[in-house]
């Protein structure tokens, strides 16, 4: 029988990626449309952002998320949605006062980061691990913060996924895991090529997989022109993958997407000639049970 690989998309993200290509989803409707057609194409998952359809900066207002989640589950009943958690988390220093936010400053409360995970009660939310330098700002969630929106989605019902940027969140994880913070044996995104982590090598991706807990599940993602090697490597691997317009703007080289499904085809075509099949919703959510095993008493 051949492995089945869970394909996931990342819809929109919360950089400024809108600026560079107009494919990028901005408004509810725009998203709504561009999920539903990545779960069409064959996609079991969806990584979900909002946008102030004003700006088309990160939101994290709870009205436009139900809006979008609401949409998106009665378009896709059995899709698999994975909300973020990772906007209100950058602190970039002020010039005069390190201690006076700067601009471009989100950092929020843990509470504040997840209410919408709270509210809606989705499959899954992404929780990142660590805290590191990225672009200008610093990514700042520590180990309380972290815990905070664990318990949460706990409550919520969802499935954590662990975003691990490096080979410490994959550390500190197994830790928390350990300690009972997280659930195990654990969900994992390795995030490869995001400025300032792991490289989006094959070293660094063999490196990082070797560190996960054995039973764990795990997905990675490339950004930029790694997106479809990294997809080739997780497969051969053991690993699922993700894709998406939130990470890569482009189907090939010199050529931009125009549609977050054009994006997972081509990963569902990359996952066949490797001799492997897309993962169903159902399977998908099948295989994310395993994810997190409740500890006896």
């Amino acid at each position: 029988m051949k492995r089945k690989v869970m394909l996931c998309c990342a819809i929109t993200g919360g950089s400024d990626n809108h600026l560079k290509s107009d494919a990028v989803p901005v408004s509810p409707a725009a998203i709504i449309e561009s999920a539903l057609g990545a779960a069409a194409a064959g996609a079991s998952i969806v990584h979900v952002h909002v946008r102030d359809p004003e700006t088309g900066k990160a939101s994290m207002a709870l009205d436009l998320y139900r809006k979008v989640y609401d949409a998106i589950r009665a378009g896709a009943p059995d899709l698999v949605i994975n909300l973020t958690t990772g906007i209100g988390g950058r602190y970039v220093p002020g010039t005069d006062d390190v201690l006076v936010p700067g601009p471009g400053t989100t950092l929020s409360s843990p509470r504040a980061r997840a209410q919408h995970v709270a509210a809606l009660r989705p499959d899954a939310c992404s929780l990142d691990m660590g805290t590191m330098n990225l672009g200008s700002a610093a990514f700042i969630n520590t180990p309380s913060h972290i815990a905070e929106i664990a318990a949460m989605a706990r409550t919520a019902g969802a499935i954590a996924e662990l975003e691990v940027f490096d080979a410490g969140g994959i550390e500190l994880a197994k830790a928390m895991i350990a300690d009972g913070r997280l659930d195990g044996p654990g969900l994992f995104q390795l995030c490869m090529g995001v400025s300032w982590g792991a490289p989006a090598t094959p070293a660094s991706l063999m490196f990082l997989a070797s560190l996960l807990p054995p039973d764990a599940l795990w997905f990675a993602f490339g950004v930029g022109r790694h997106q479809f090697p990294i997809v080739a490597q997780t497969i051969l691997l053991g690993g699922h993958v993700r894709v998406g317009l939130e990470d890569n703007l482009y189907l090939d080289l010199g050529v931009p997407a125009q549609t977050n499904a054009q994006l997972v085809e081509k990963a569902g075509d990359i996952i066949r000639l490797l001799g492997c099949d897309v993962a169903t919703t159902a399977e998908a959510r099948q295989m994310l049970t395993t994810a997190r095993v409740p500890v006896a008493a």
